[in-house]
């Protein structure tokens, strides 16, 4: 299979599944897109009902156009990214990845057009964060819960706004930004620096305001990163964390024991907010996405400091401080419950503390005026104690 007909191949599957949000191709399976959360499988006019050993490997190095560095990483470490074009119709971020001694390549589809906050309907907090002068913003959720998506919309909103120098640290190089009030450099991992510790380091120099960093994967980095903050730069980046407290232990955990007091308190200053994403299907098909936000205010920066306790926590400062633009997951949860937005059962399972969240839909039941509980024919026992 050559490149031309592979990218024939992925623009009828697009043209097909206008939905998608990655195509799976593993062996022994047909091609397979992911629609709302679930695999689908594609028939085409292939020779083979399902995918060969070969045909995969093929597709993978027609992916991979002869790129050393890459081709060397995926024989190396079993796996390496790259991102793929056709046109200007689609991107693709691709995952190319060894199993079983064969090769198995996830796509996921990336957006053309670059995404704004008003067209994600994303809180409003988020063009609060976009101007943001200095400090460092972490962006947590598990892989494929939309992060360089939201990421995304508040680079644009500073590039409507500010007539700033933006340096990108991407791996790969997902969504295109057009110069507009400010500048982008958008540098790829392994074709523009070799890692992000080195990239981060580079970028002090190139006189940047905002520096997006993919992913902080290492204590270097992110030691880098936090100077970034505290020298007057507005540091955004992602972490593989589901919420604000875990997010404070990864980032602990980079370091040394002896080190942890040191770290506290430069993050105590350097933090701005710290956003946690989870995508839960919704009533009427899709995805919609729910946040959890945390502020770094007086109460969290003590709590940075000196650690949680049973009666300081970081989600009860979240919860109490919904004026300022933060909120749980799970008054997050119940407002799209009310919205109509999601079932009562996926507002369960995607529950922080599901007392709380069962609280929260029954008080929204009971003023609609409807059963809160499945017990029936209650009454006073009119005899008792006579």
């Amino acid at each position: 299979m050559r490149l031309a007909e592979l990218d024939f191949i992925l623009s009828k599957i697009v043209e097909n599944y206008p939905q998608i949000s990655d195509i799976n191709l593993t062996v022994g399976r047909p091609f397979q897109v992911e629609v709302y959360g679930s695999l689908v499988p594609v028939h085409l006019n292939l020779s083979t009902q399902v995918l060969t050993p070969f045909q995969t490997e093929v597709i993978a190095l027609n992916l991979l156009r002869s790129d050393r560095r890459k081709i060397e990483t995926l024989l190396k470490q079993g796996s390496c990214d790259l991102s793929h074009a056709i046109l200007d119709k689609v991107r693709f971020r691709v995952s190319v990845f060894s199993q079983k001694n064969n090769y198995s390549i996830i796509m996921r589809k990336l957006p053309v057009d670059i995404p704004t906050v008003d067209s994600l309907d994303l809180p409003r907090v988020f063009k609060k964060m976009a101007r943001e002068k200095n400090g460092i913003v972490f962006f947590t959720g598990a892989t494929g819960s939309g992060k360089t998506t939201s990421l995304a919309a508040i680079l644009d909103e500073i590039n409507e706004n500010d007539a700033v120098h933006v340096i990108t640290l991407e791996d790969p190089v997902e969504l295109v930004h057009n110069h507009k009030k400010a500048t982008f450099n958008q540098r790829e991992l392994g074709a523009d620096f070799d890692s992000f510790s080195h990239g981060l380091r580079a970028a002090l120099r190139q006189a940047p305001k905002v520096i997006l960093v993919g992913e902080i994967r290492d204590r270097e980095t992110m030691e880098i990163a936090l100077t970034a903050a505290e020298t007057g730069h507005l540091v955004l980046t992602t972490l593989h964390t589901i919420d604000a407290t875990q997010t404070l232990n990864r980032i602990l955990g980079f370091f040394d024991q002896e080190e942890e007091r040191q770290i506290r308190i430069r993050l105590s200053g350097a933090l701005r907010w710290v956003v946690s994403q989870r995508l839960l299907p919704r009533i009427d098909q899709g995805r919609v996405a729910v946040f959890e936000i945390m502020l770094n205010n007086l109460r969290v920066q003590d709590l940075i400091l000196h650690g949680e306790s049973a009666d300081k926590t970081f989600y009860e400062i979240m919860e109490t401080s919904q004026p300022f633009g933060c909120q749980t997951f799970d008054q997050d949860i119940i407002e799209k419950f009310e919205k109509g937005i999601i079932s009562e059962e996926t507002a369960r399972l995607f529950a922080s503390k599901r007392a709380m969240v069962q609280r929260g839909m029954d008080q929204i039941k009971s003023r609609r005026g409807e059963k809160t509980t499945t017990i029936k024919d209650l009454a006073l026992d009119q005899e008792y104690l006579k």
